[in-house]
């Protein structure tokens, strides 16, 4: 097969434009201070929760559609009126701070927030394809993830310095200018064009719907596909563990004032575990088993040692975490073939957000412990899901031969 003319200068411009806009799209002052603003402008914690169930539902309802919008116009496209409609969001959250405005909010919010999931992944994987240099992307999806983590700092530091100085308004505001600023630095992101009778530009049968059916059908259709997503989507809703990192500081003895220091300090060691994971890139499912389940089994570990010790090892367990998720959606992606990729990999946003819902019961159930069996579990199906994914012949992407990243 003729390899694709590598362009090293538009492989470095895409990634370099994907980390600014990576970084600069989660550097929201909003983020720390939004369920605030909803208890200053009056409203009840039965209230408040009603706003974050909509916003589940619409995300969930949003997810897969949205991703076919992505595949049928343009990833680009996607990311950048998913910022738009983001800080579209916030404009009616600072200028009508009242429950009918926040609810439409999270209505624009949660459309926007599907209209990223699967674009990135897209972009990139295709933008790497089109110069031949698939076999970079897990690399570069790791310093993605990295950069949307790390992004928590700058989050927090504005959010601190703006509330002093101007307030729950000036946060507000800043963060529309951010989530607008985001939305023009990806609309200039570059995107490799796609042949019309390819990416569904033409005839009445390949509009969204037809989109959305040949990606829906792609995975649903290969045995390969259908269980990498599922077992993907079970390991990405492990991330629900985040929400918990606040009251495991606090469990562990952290003063009250410097729990939000300590969730930065998980969030960096995530940061680097996914940074770290494109070394990891080519190993097995079964590899990655052994290191989910250590982590785990480290993660109980230092929860029965209480106090500082357990803080130490929730920080190791989302750091390897983070860089065995990053290799399983690497190696998912090389499953995926066609032009439907948005659409295929908003599945497993999908999946993944319904899976959620077992992390929280989990927690309720049996708190640190529960997750730790759950998270031995979904390392124990990943060589099941992952098998074969991501390096076998059929499954290669553009440009790619056996010895590349699809050889085991």
């Amino acid at each position: 097969m003729t390899r694709p003319r590598r362009s090293a200068g538009t492989e470095r411009g895409l990634v370099r434009r994907l980390r600014l806009w990576a970084l600069l799209s989660e550097s929201v002052p909003f983020y720390p201070l939004y369920a605030l603003w909803f208890a200053e402008a009056g409203l009840s914690d039965a209230e408040i929760s009603r706003l974050f169930v909509l916003w589940s539902v619409v995300g969930l309802l949003a997810e897969v559609p949205s991703g076919a919008l992505a595949d049928r116009f343009s990833r680009r496209g996607a990311l950048a009126s998913g910022g738009l409609l983001q800080a579209a969001a916030y404009v009616l959250w600072t200028g009508w701070p009242e429950f009918p405005s926040f609810a439409l909010g999270f209505v624009l919010w949660g459309f926007g927030g599907a209209l990223l999931s699967g674009a990135v992944e897209a972009l990139l994987y295709d933008g790497l394809a089109a110069v031949g240099a698939t076999e970079r992307f897990g690399r570069s999806y790791g310093q993605l993830d990295a950069l949307r983590l790390v992004a928590d700092i700058p989050a927090a530091v504005a959010a601190t310095t703006l509330f002093a100085t101007g307030g729950l308004l000036l946060v507000g505001w800043v963060s529309v200018g951010v989530c607008a600023a985001s939305a023009v630095l990806a609309a200039c992101l570059p995107e490799p064009s796609r042949a019309p009778e390819r990416s569904g530009q033409s005839g009445r049968s390949d509009g969204c719907v037809g989109v959305l059916r040949a990606g829906v059908l792609a995975v649903l259709s290969d045995p390969v596909s259908r269980r990498a997503v599922v077992v993907v989507a079970l390991l990405a809703s492990l991330d629900a563990v985040e929400e918990y990192f606040g009251l495991l500081a606090r469990d562990r003895g952290v003063p009250t004032q410097w729990v939000p220091q300590a969730v930065v300090g998980i969030s960096i060691a995530g940061a680097l575990g996914s940074a770290w994971a494109g070394r990891l890139t080519r190993v097995r499912p079964t590899t990655l088993t052994l290191f989910l389940g250590t982590a785990a089994a480290v993660l109980a570990v230092t929860e029965a040692l209480g106090r500082a010790a357990g803080l130490v090892g929730v920080a190791v367990f989302y750091a390897t975490y983070r860089a065995v998720l990053v290799v399983a959606n690497t190696r998912l992606q090389h499953c995926f073939r066609g032009d439907a990729r948005a659409t295929a990999t908003s599945l497993v946003g999908l999946g993944t957000e319904v899976a959620s819902m077992g992390v929280y019961l989990a927690w309720a159930v049996g708190r640190v412990g529960a997750v730790v069996v759950l998270s031995a579990a979904i390392a124990l199906a990943l060589p099941l899901g992952l098998h074969r994914s991501g390096h076998h012949g059929d499954h290669c992407g553009p440009g790619e031969t056996r010895g590349s990243v699809c050889a085991e």
